[in-house]
């Protein structure tokens, strides 16, 4: 089972009954007993087996749709999701990038510049490389730090760019879709990059397999950000090349199953390609939950066209956590995780899902946000509910928080500032986001003070990869490197996949056929 790069026969006994698989074809080829030009010599298979059909070699790179690793110029269908405030590093992606698969650095509630010197680092070091990218992350309480982002990844021309956490289409991720459209020799619409959605709802995934709505194009038109040839392409393409369907996953999810997400957005592609009469295929990729070989197999056979991994990364060596929350990470289980309200999204009631075991943070994220929504201003606070705040959960007074929020706003976004002092209800969701925002601060620098607080982004696929590697070489944190986990996961998935192969010819397949070891490999 495990030697996937072979081909395995299926033969059958003297009775007919019985099935088995052999890597060697016996002396009786075909019923008939005429052996094909160019066949395989007869080997030693059991005598009065009978040759019922071969499997052919199976391979990792094999086991997505070829049309993405084509378009994407990389070898392996698997990419390194984005994981915000850098945790997704530059070294994460570039190593990715170099084993011939696919990485985005975690852009998500960095500050323009920043991102700037990531996007620059990773220009310099993959010079004549386009399979790495950077996220897009839907900002709305911070409109202008979206499109800031999103102008920076077009001047530096990065060639893929991931958008993700969207709940409506914007003129920033349109921008990224439509500047620089042209037509191809063969009247083909070219892009300048890539664009991959990351959806997990069927009406955010219908705006990125449309093509962008017109008064969008009209609007950055009128802006002189787009110019009237590229909005008329605009209109014959979608606005993703690929959509990610985020199922259960860490952070911004829905806590959707992937079984039940992925065929829905893959019917909707069906639907609307054919509408819109593309002359180029959607990709359609599978992220959230894939913590284990047997998740990625069958992602693939869901249809995914290639697999996003994020949770299991996030205790790569590469990764940017600091060594206390990636040690907290290694003992969670598949239970340990649970829902809190999200920074940016805060005043929106948006939640995210985070790692519970060994932190605090949800339980008091979530008493913040009890008190944002029965109190319109931090004056309307009673004291002993201020109190409790400021001692359990803050750990600083009101007053001192505010000053610190002021300072941050002054240099992001001053226009938060400006609103603020008109509407007591924004000045508190402000004051209360510094905890939520300070929070994953904390968990990636490792500051020791506030360890209860650490906020770490988790999915049920971070217990399940922590079970799966346990007593194997990769439950060593030195030799976690994130092209071993990618690595191990997609020749896991390669090893089930030939399990379920033979499983389904009829082979009595044993319960260890389905259990892969992570192993080194190159």
């Amino acid at each position: 089972m495990r030697r996937v790069r072979e081909p395995a026969h299926l033969v059958t006994g003297p009775d007919g009954r019985e099935r088995g698989l052999t890597t060697r074809r016996p002396p009786d080829t075909t019923p008939r007993g005429t052996t094909p030009p160019g066949a395989t010599p007869p080997g030693t298979a059991p005598p009065g087996t009978t040759l019922l059909g071969t499997l052919p070699p199976l391979y990792p790179e094999w086991l997505g749709g070829r049309t993405f690793c084509e378009a994407h110029g990389v070898r392996f269908p698997y990419v390194a999701g984005e994981m915000a405030n850098g945790i997704t590093t530059t070294a994460m992606v570039a190593a990715m990038a170099r084993a011939g698969m696919l990485g985005f650095f975690g852009a998500g509630g960095l500050p323009v510049d920043e991102v700037e010197r990531a996007v620059r680092a990773l220009a310099a070091e993959l010079p004549d490389r386009d399979n790495w990218g950077v996220n897009l992350l839907h900002s709305p309480a911070e409109p202008a730090l979206e499109s800031g982002v999103a102008e920076l990844l077009l001047r530096h021309r990065v060639p893929r760019i991931s958008a993700s956490a969207y709940m409506e289409l914007t003129p920033a991720v349109v921008l990224c879709s439509a500047r620089g459209l042209r037509r191809g020799a063969d009247g083909r619409v070219l892009r300048a990059r890539k664009l991959l959605a990351k959806v997990s709802r069927p009406e955010v995934a219908r705006a990125f397999l449309s093509p962008a709505p017109p008064d969008l194009l009209r609007a950055l038109v009128d802006q002189g950000r787009l110019t009237p040839q590229e909005a008329e392409l605009a209109g014959l393409v979608p606005v993703a090349d690929d959509i990610t369907v985020e199922a259960d996953s860490a952070g911004h999810t829905d806590n959707r199953p992937l079984a039940a997400l992925l065929p829905r957005i893959a019917g909707l592609r069906d639907e609307l390609a054919p509408r819109f009469g593309y002359r180029q295929a959607i990709g359609i990729g599978a992220a959230g939950g894939l913590g284990t070989p047997g998740a990625v197999a069958a992602a693939f056979a869901l249809g995914a066209s290639y697999v996003v991994v994020g949770s299991a990364h996030q205790t790569a060596t590469e990764a940017g956590l600091s060594e206390e929350a990636k040690a907290m990470l290694r003992g969670a289980d598949v239970a340990d995780v649970t829902m809190a309200p999200a920074a940016d999204m805060f005043e929106w009631g948006v939640r995210l899902q985070v790692l519970s075991r060994g932190t605090m943070f949800a339980a008091r994220a979530a008493r913040l946000y009890r008190a944002y929504q029965e109190y319109d201003a931090l004056e309307a606070l009673p004291a002993s509910l201020r109190a409790v705040l400021e001692r359990d959960v803050l750990g600083a007074s009101l007053d001192e928080v505010w000053e610190r929020t002021r300072a941050f706003w002054e240099v992001r976004d001053p226009s938060q500032l400006t609103r603020a002092t008109t509407d007591p209800k924004h000045r508190m969701a402000l004051v209360f986001r510094w905890y939520l925002g300070s929070s994953s601060k904390w968990a990636i620098t490792g500051d020791p003070a506030r360890r209860a607080d650490y906020q770490i982004w988790c999915g049920p696929a971070m217990g399940a990869f922590n079970r799966w590697v346990a007593g194997t070489f990769l439950a060593d944190p030195a030799h976690r490197s994130v092209t071993q986990i990618a690595l191990n996961l997609l020749e896991g998935a390669a090893v089930l996949t030939r399990a379920h192969q033979a499983r389904t010819c009829g082979v009595p397949v044993p319960a260890a056929a389905f259990r892969f070891a992570p192993r080194p490999l190159a």
